[in-house]
């Protein structure tokens, strides 16, 4: 049996544990109100604009143009976007998790990372790492998703890479977060009812300018767009995630001081009890 030293030494490391524990639950509450009503009033637009460019694409019909056809480049590019932190509970592992047991060959795929664990965890697999853009993730802005926007088209323009994908945490609400893996190019060809609904049965789709111009224009903003509109979700999933993690390391050292404090006093009192037991002895051998 531990020694009451032990016991209090171990109740005081925990105590200031549960205390460090608490302060970043509060912290990572306040990140998540803001981060969560950012997420909320971006889901909409940025689910809108991926549904309407497929139900544009598939009303069009067979378009000849880079952004729509298959490549021949095997090489796949993943916009990999996890956090600069742990303490989170699994919301970085479920991203790598998606990504090493998924169905994308390994030898195949560039890694675009935003976070350093996941960059940490994919070079210890052995993954093609392409340059580091992790200081976008601590407070996403437009204009960086549009920065990474344009490095991978013109990657994907070039030949260098031949499908681009991106992994994340798609936010639904405060428990729940889902790691998503989304195609982006090629673009895929949706159901038009998945947005409009018409009389006219299938209207051909006409562009004005000429279809090349058009999706040249077009591509552009819906890639950099659906980028932005991930990074947000995946901010407030991993202030999520961080409050739960920290909601259940707190409540786990609270219920282990309560142990300690119960093995604490079973100590005291039996050391009081030998203590009594031994005056007793002494007295009784010297009567």
């Amino acid at each position: 049996m531990a020694s009451m030293r032990d016991i209090k030494r171990r109740k005081s490391s925990i105590q200031s544990t549960g205390q460090i524990t608490k302060a970043m639950k509060l912290v990572s509450t306040v990140k998540l109100q803001r981060s969560k009503q950012a997420a909320q009033n971006s889901k909409g637009y940025f689910d809108y604009m991926y549904k309407t460019v497929q139900s544009m694409l598939a009303k069009a019909g067979n378009i000849d143009h880079p952004y729509v056809n298959t490549s021949e480049c095997k090489k796949k590019a993943v916009i990999m976007i996890t956090g600069n932190r742990g303490l989170a509970g699994g919301y970085n592992s479920n991203v790598v998790k998606l990504i090493t047991r998924g169905n994308l060959p390994k030898e195949d795929l560039i890694l675009y990372t935003l976070g350093h664990k996941g960059r940490e965890a994919m070079h210890r697999y052995g993954y093609e790492l392409a340059e580091d853009y992790s200081t976008m993730i601590d407070a996403p802005e437009y204009i960086d998703a549009m920065r990474l926007s344009s490095v991978l088209l013109n990657a994907y323009r070039n030949g260098e890479i031949g499908e681009i994908y991106l992994a994340y945490t798609r936010f639904k609400n405060t428990v729940v977060h889902e790691p998503v893996l989304m195609k982006l190019l090629p673009v895929e060809k949706g159901e038009e009812t998945d947005v409009v609904e018409t009389n006219a049965g299938n209207v051909p789709m006409n562009f004005e300018p000429a279809e090349d111009e058009a999706l040249d224009m077009i591509i552009p903003k819906y890639v950099t767009s659906i980028i932005y509109g991930a990074m947000i979700e995946s901010v407030a999933s991993e202030n999520g995630a961080r409050m739960q993690a920290m909601d259940n390391a707190t409540t786990n050292a609270e219920e282990m001081i309560e142990k300690l404090t119960l093995q604490y006093n079973r100590a005291r009192q039996g050391s009081i009890t030998q203590e009594l037991t031994e005056i007793i002895a002494g007295s009784q051998a010297q009567n």
